[in-house]
């Protein structure tokens, strides 16, 4: 087995047991984003988390294949530009992608598009990451970038970084339609996570569910709007 598949078994339960609980449980979370907001269609969900390790990553990449297998043309975008795990994920080279993109905007975004055998499943790594990347996450560009990607793409899924980290998160939480918050059982502190949501009260009504992952069992129990 290669080590692409290796990693894609571990980490992509989608794909690796896809009539597993845990599988229909990533197919209810997109149903249940669809309908979060009414007949409003969303196009760019912005996964996050409070902290650090809570799997929003995982997450994020699992989310999307179950996409992709509705027949949804999907393209992933790993906006974590100082801490990127998508190539990690998939075993694919970053030495280009969104931080190309952000650099320069007369280059297209489709040249720097991967496409691993995922379905319709498209993605756009970080690029090399970079000590300033809120500077580069603040260009104007940006908005170009995601508007040239919702014409091409049917669903966009953006994993940034969690919102206690850095200033990006915020950032891009104004460009995107929905917001999905991730928390981990029994290392998200409450504490971080109340913090969180004042960082995005500036966006609140776009934050349409929490999920609590168990990342003992890369299982997420519950999706639920909050946004109280």
């Amino acid at each position: 087995m290669s080590t692409v598949k290796r990693t894609r078994k571990k980490r992509i339960v989608t794909i690796s047991n896809p009539d597993s609980i845990i599988s229909e449980q990533f197919r209810s979370l997109q149903t249940n984003i669809k309908f979060a907001t009414g007949k409003k269609v969303m196009k760019s969900i912005l996964i996050t988390s409070p902290d650090k390790g809570a799997g929003k990553s995982t997450i994020a990449l699992n989310l999307a294949v179950s996409l992709a297998q509705q027949k949804e043309k999907v393209l992933l975008i790993d906006a974590n530009l100082k801490n990127p795990s998508i190539h990690k994920f998939l075993n694919i080279t970053n030495n280009e992608g969104l931080t190309n993109l952000l650099l320069n905007e007369q280059l297209e975004v489709e040249f720097f598009v991967r496409k691993p055998d995922l379905g319709d499943l498209y993605i756009l790594t970080s690029g090399n990451t970079s000590s300033h990347s809120t500077e580069l996450i603040s260009f104007t560009n940006l908005e170009q970038l995601l508007d040239s990607v919702h014409k091409a793409y049917d669903v966009i899924i953006i994993d940034s970084p969690s919102v206690l980290e850095v200033a990006d998160t915020k950032i891009l939480a104004n460009y995107c339609d929905g917001i999905v918050l991730v928390y981990s059982k029994g290392q998200t502190k409450y504490d971080d996570a109340l913090h969180a949501r004042r960082e995005l009260q500036f966006v609140e009504e776009k934050i349409v569910g929490v999920i609590m992952n168990d990342n003992k069992q890369s299982v997420f129990q519950k999706l639920r709007k909050d946004n109280k």
